[in-house]
Formats: structure tokens, C-alpha cells, sequence
């Protein structure tokens, strides 16, 4: 691939380490109307990585390892506009200090960039460290396949996954194919350059069928007739490429969240199965 990279602009950008909250209830509201205390969104999340899975946890809207976010808000609209799946990511404050991470998405609504470190850096940080991210990606181009958009994305990573151009189309590894018809909360949002939508899980059927039980934070998946060109929207023949970024939920119309990394509307994106498209093997930050 042919990519535009010597005129992007690379500019810091940075955020705190976020802490959970949470409001006057406990409870969250399952789809079949159970009440359920879980855990949600912010902070360390030391014993949840990318690579790991997005179900069996008692916990709603998780995020592996760390969720930041800037206490100004156009501050923090900038970072996670700017700041890209891929990115170095340096904590530049408290005890870690100088220890180096990467971006692994995005997540919408409360508006946090997911950094993955080791776990001796985790078990070093606190609410509140600052982490100052190199951030690389925004107006990326793949010049010779210009019917593809990219968003999110750094060009480290676009060259690492292993994405080819054959017979016209960009054939890109995923270890999912999702269909639009069961994707929920996100839709309608009038871009895709910040946050994700997610994919409902609720339909046993529909789960076993497209082998979502084994979705794991980290891998990059393919949503079926959705087109994010301009918002995320359906339209037949159309196939948009994401990265998993937050675990399964309970809330009816949520769960594992996507952030959109490539999209195409006339379906010049060919996904390609494979079990090793996840962001942990693609950019080795886990042992095997």
C-alpha cells in the first residue's frame, strides 16, 4: 500500500488517568429487566487486557487497561479526536513516569482513549497520572486504494496488520464478521472519528452463529452492509473495519464496542478470517 504518512502532522496530546464513577444508583438495568450491580468504565483495570475476552466478566462497559481522559473538555475532544489506535502513548508523571504504552481505541458516551501498558507499569500508575500520547493519523490516505476512508488508525499499525491489495480490493485480517442488523448503540452519530458503537449480543442464535462468544478485546472485525463514511449508517454492499474496545454489556442496545478504523461504501474492503487479527499479536504486547 502506497500511504500518504509523510504529510501527516504527528502533535502530543494528553489526559490523566480517569477515575470510575458512579451515580445515585448501584444498579444497572439488564435487557430482561434484572437489576445487577457491576463493574463499569475508568480507571486501572489491572486483570483486563486486549487479547483477553469481552464476555464472562461480571462487569458492564469495561475497558482493558487504562482509561484517560483530559478534565478540559475541549481539551479532551482533541485527544481523542487526534490521538489514534496504534499511537505511543509515555506516562510522564508519578511513579511510572517515562513508561511507554500504545493506543487500543476509543469509547463514545464518556469519552475515554484506552492505553494498554504492561502490568508492571499498571501496578505502578494511579487515578490521576498523566500520559502524554504521539498522536499520529488523523487524514491518513491509502493512496492507491482511495474508494477506502481511514479514521483512528496510525500508520504503524495500518502497515503491521497485514493488510493487502489484491484484484482491486483491500483485503484486511479479521477473526469476525459481523452483521449490521444487530449493531446498536452509536448508530446515528454523524462521524466516526471519535468513539465506537457496539454490537448486541442478547440473540443466542445470532451469537453462535457468527462465533461472537469468542470476541476479545483487541480484535479487529469487519461490520457487514455499514457504512461509516459519514456517520455510522446501513447500506447494503458496504463494509466498515473496526477494533473491539470495551467488554459485553447488560444495558439493551449495548455491548462490546467498536471503534471504525477503515470503512468503504462501495464493499472495496475484502475481510479476510483470521485468528491472529487481534491488536495484541499485531503489535506483540502480550507474551505468547
Amino acid at each position: 500500500m502506497k500511504l500518504n504518512a509523510s504529510q501527516l502532522v504527528k502533535l502530543s496530546v494528553v489526559g490523566e488517568v480517569d477515575s470510575p464513577s458512579v451515580g445515585d444508583t448501584p444498579y444497572r438495568v439488564s435487557a430482561d429487566g434484572q437489576p445487577l450491580v457491576l463493574v463499569g468504565s475508568g480507571g486501572i483495570t489491572y486483570n483486563v487486557r486486549v487479547g483477553d475476552s469481552v464476555a464472562g466478566w461480571k462487569a458492564d462497559h469495561v475497558e482493558p487497561g487504562v482509561s484517560l481522559k483530559n478534565s478540559n473538555n475541549n481539551a479532551n475532544g482533541a485527544l481523542n479526536l487526534y490521538a489514534c489506535v496504534g499511537n505511543e502513548a509515555t506516562v510522564i508523571s508519578g511513579d511510572a513516569k517515562k513508561a511507554k504504552g500504545v493506543v487500543t481505541g476509543k469509547h463514545g458516551g464518556i469519552e475515554h482513549l484506552l492505553i494498554d501498558f504492561p502490568p508492571a507499569t499498571l501496578d505502578k500508575l494511579a487515578i490521576g497520572d498523566k500520559i502524554q500520547v504521539k498522536a499520529e493519523g488523523v487524514g491518513l490516505e491509502i493512496l492507491d486504494a482511495p474508494e477506502v476512508k481511514v479514521m483512528n488508525c496510525s500508520p504503524s499499525l495500518l502497515r503491521k496488520w497485514g493488510v493487502r491489495q489484491v484484484g482491486g480490493k483491500l483485503r484486511v485480517p479479521v477473526t469476525h464478521k459481523v452483521p449490521a442488523a444487530i449493531m446498536g448503540s452509536g448508530l446515528g452519530s454523524s462521524h466516526t472519528y471519535r468513539g465506537d458503537y457496539d454490537i448486541q449480543m442478547f440473540d443466542a442464535a445470532t451469537v453462535t452463529e457468527h462465533g461472537l462468544g469468542t470476541l476479545r478485546f483487541g480484535d479487529f472485525v469487519a461490520i457487514l452492509d455499514a457504512d461509516h463514511s459519514f456517520g455510522r449508517i446501513y447500506r447494503q454492499g458496504a463494509v466498515s473495519v473496526g477494533i473491539i474496545v470495551h467488554s459485553e454489556c447488560v444495558t439493551a442496545g449495548h455491548g462490546p464496542g467498536v471503534t471504525t478504523l477503515l470503512t468503504s461504501t462501495e464493499g472495496a474492503l475484502e475481510p479476510v478470517l483470521s485468528a491472529k487479527a487481534n491488536l495484541a499479536d499485531v503489535l506483540g504486547l502480550r507474551k505468547p
